[in-house]
């Protein structure tokens, strides 16, 4: 299978092609396209452009997933936890940041801030019914199938 890419081009600069850092790496590399770093205080929300536009396939989607390395050492994570890049959307991709940690953190330029993973997805017919099939779980919600 073949992404298409396109790279916007900001002030005569473009930002690096994504890539896999591993033959076994499952997302591919996004970088920060961002002139000056920006630094990010506690539970501060931002949104940094990728300058990275997809064309994803039909039936697949992208997910943008945060670096661990962000997330685990810097308490950076994305303000949905995942984003969702459906295959008609064109534009940049921009990923919203937020800084979970109690200390301001900075993100710099070029800096890769998360993984874009292409997985395939199926479509559901839905079908609203009255009662729905019964299972040993049931309606049971949060906990309900831990320890008692």
């Amino acid at each position: 299978m073949k992404l298409n890419i396109k790279r916007i081009e900001k002030n005569g600069k473009k930002p690096p092609i994504p890539t896999y850092a591993t033959n076994g790496s499952a997302g591919l590399d996004l970088t920060a396209f961002v002139e000056d770093s920006v630094t990010i205080i506690p539970n501060e929300l931002v949104k940094i452009p990728t300058g990275i536009c997809v064309e994803i396939p039909a039936k697949y989607v992208g997910l943008c997933i945060i670096r661990s390395s962000l997330g685990v050492k810097s308490g950076i994570s994305l303000s949905n936890c995942v984003g969702v890049i459906d295959s008609d959307y064109r534009g940049e991709i921009i990923l919203g940041l937020i800084n979970n940690s109690c200390e301001k953190r900075t993100i710099i330029p070029g800096e890769r801030i998360a993984q874009l993973v292409i997985v395939p997805y199926l479509s559901v017919e839905i079908e609203e019914k009255e009662v729905l099939s019964e299972t040993v779980r049931g309606d049971g919600g949060f906990g309900s199938t831990g320890i008692k």
